[in-house]
């Protein structure tokens, strides 16, 4: 099987789409204002997107079985266009719901059948790396929406009339291009060996001990990483008094530290082990939550925030990676299987509605502490390489 070199690069440009779930955390907060919702509808806003995880994943897997892996992240491109047209109508509770339903369903379906996408592409040891080069671009777009938000809500840009929704107008022009270069590209995949494996199949491998680790460790990534973009503006207009313009940089903070934490260990996990590396980022986020729980400077939340996204930029590609090596023969199941796991950001998010509501961030903090504690003891279970 050979592939051009060149077939990584739109590969790599739907990966900036993938982060397009992202804005989500922003978005929540700017819906919260528009509409006056409550600490526990806005935190329904994320469980909703990455409910769907829970029920796309597995199925996408099928689905890439019987369609190819490039067909299915054509589907994904698909499904997350449409759910960016939708907002451009209005900003009404249901219809965002919707439209952020049908974004988790997009990206459930992306990420499920892009990262196997790269294995017919990259191999081996650069596996990893390659991985987590593709959440460093994925995290460029995240790091960009909130800042679009605010820019669109504070310009109240006339000839669109959109304020911070114009971040669906110009991420769906960005879709559109991404779409049309992998749909051009082309790329021969590995043949299905055998029959193709279905949904018990599937669960099946959750008795694979190390396998259920890294399902649960991809559940704590993503609860932190939703939990956090959601609450770190609040944090600050809670501790600080600042408006949430003053307190969306919070987000994009968090980002570009994820952004920089994903490009730096593309390069890292070439020169130290992965259990190392991981170590190393799940120590920075237990610091991140002290900082978090205690801090009431803007120093000391800033600190926090930036450790928690340098931390958490690389846990998802590593055990990502790690369950892949532990069922080479089962991939695309594997693939489905952990991407399910991203609906942690739907139980994250809500227990973090409630424990806020009850006694403000902090308790939304110390649930995301518990993620940490968990990414801490998986670090145990990693072998060297």
């Amino acid at each position: 099987m050979k592939n051009s070199k060149l077939a990584i690069l739109p590969v790599l440009l739907t990966f900036f789409t993938m982060g397009f779930v992202d804005l989500v955390g922003a978005a929540s907060n700017h819906v919260q204002a528009d509409l006056a919702l409550t600490e526990s509808q806005t935190y329904f806003i994320p469980s909703l997107v990455f409910f769907w995880f829970l029920i796309f994943s597995v199925p996408t897997s099928a689905l890439m079985n019987r369609i190819g892996r490039k067909n299915t992240v054509l589907v994904s491109l698909g499904v997350t266009l449409l759910s960016l047209i939708l907002p451009l109508f209005g900003n009404g509770y249901y219809l965002m719901l919707v439209a952020f339903s049908l974004l988790g369903i997009g990206n459930a379906i992306m990420q499920t059948s892009l990262n196997p996408l790269v294995t017919n592409l990259i191999s081996g040891d650069k596996l990893a790396s390659t991985l987590t080069f593709g959440q460093f671009i994925k995290a460029i777009a995240s790091f960009m929406a909130p800042i679009i938000m605010t820019w669109g809500a504070v310009a109240a840009i006339p000839s669109f009339g959109l304020d911070w929704r114009i971040i669906f107008l110009i991420y769906g022009i960005i879709g559109v291009l991404a779409t049309l270069f992998l749909f051009f590209t082309k790329i021969e995949e590995q043949p299905i060996e055998g029959k193709a494996s279905g949904f018990i199949d599937c669960f099946k491998l959750l008795g694979h001990p190390f396998v259920l680790l890294c399902f649960l460790g991809i559940m704590c990534h993503v609860g932190i990483d939703v939990g956090t973009n959601t609450t770190a503006p609040k944090l600050l207009m809670e501790r600080l008094g600042w408006t949430l313009h003053q307190a969306a940089f919070a987000t994009s903070l968090y980002f570009i530290f994820r952004t920089v934490g994903c490009f730096s260990g593309s390069f890292i996990l070439r020169l130290v082990s992965s259990k190392l590396f991981f170590f190393i980022s799940a120590m920075m986020i237990v610091a991140a939550m002290i900082l978090m729980a205690v801090g009431q400077s803007q120093a000391m939340l800033y600190t926090g925030i930036a450790l928690v996204g340098f931390g958490n930029s690389n846990i998802f590609s590593i055990v990502f990676a790690e369950a892949l090596k532990a069922e080479p023969a089962k991939q695309n199941e594997v693939s489905g299987l952990m991407i399910m796991g991203l609906f942690g950001g739907t139980i994250f998010p809500l227990f973090m509605g409630f424990a806020s509501q009850a006694v403000g961030t902090i308790g939304a903090v110390l649930v995301m502490a518990i993620g940490a504690a968990y990414l801490t003891f998986y670090t145990l279970k990693i072998k060297k390489s």
